[in-house]
């Protein structure tokens, strides 16, 4: 027999959960590099979804959704290397930093020039994160800053630097062509 508390969970998950499937997706790709463990990423926050649905208040769908997307990836990330739960705080950290540069790496290599590339390995892993999400992912400043787990501030000028930090390398590299030419 189906209550109606479930059609009134059915109702929200479909009012709140399924239009954020399309923004759920492009963040897990930035996330885990693979379109494969993406999807498997979004299929499980949209089961921890369904289950915690009667508990949503309604506001503000797409942050609680990036915090239970947030929380999966770390778990799953930990049940992958069960040492960093030994290691504390800063080595899943450290870990999430290394990860965060090889999907930068990866994203870059497949979609931009090798300038580009250049320029935005020299660019320290919090500011490689923020342009993988926002320039690269299409996130907005608030999306990038629940993934990430900053203040928007935060986001918007690790955003700057980094955009000047890129432009100036490629001005020196395009001024260098030019001299050599």
């Amino acid at each position: 027999m189906v209550t109606s508390r479930a059609l009134m969970g059915d109702a929200a998950f479909e009012q709140f959960v399924l239009p954020e499937v399309d923004v759920l997706l492009r963040v897990a790709r930035s996330l885990t590099r693979h379109d494969a463990d993406a999807e498997d990423l979004v299929q499980d926050t949209l089961l921890r979804a369904f289950r915690a649905i009667d508990h949503f208040d309604g506001r503000h769908p797409r942050a609680w959704l990036f915090t239970i997307l947030r929380n999966a990836h770390h778990n799953r990330h930990r049940r992958r290397r069960p040492e960093l739960l030994r290691d504390g705080n800063q080595a899943a950290r450290q870990a999430d930093l290394v990860d965060s540069r090889e999907r930068v790496d990866s994203i870059v290599e497949t979609t931009l020039g090798a300038d580009v590339e250049r320029a935005l390995r020299t660019l320290t892993p919090p500011f490689r994160q923020v342009v993988s999400l926002v320039d690269i992912g299409g996130l907005s400043y608030a999306e990038a800053a629940r993934v990430l787990d900053i203040a928007e501030g935060t986001v918007m000028s690790r955003l700057h630097r980094a955009r000047r930090r890129v432009r100036e390398q490629l001005e020196a590299c395009r001024a260098a062509q030019e001299g050599s030419a």
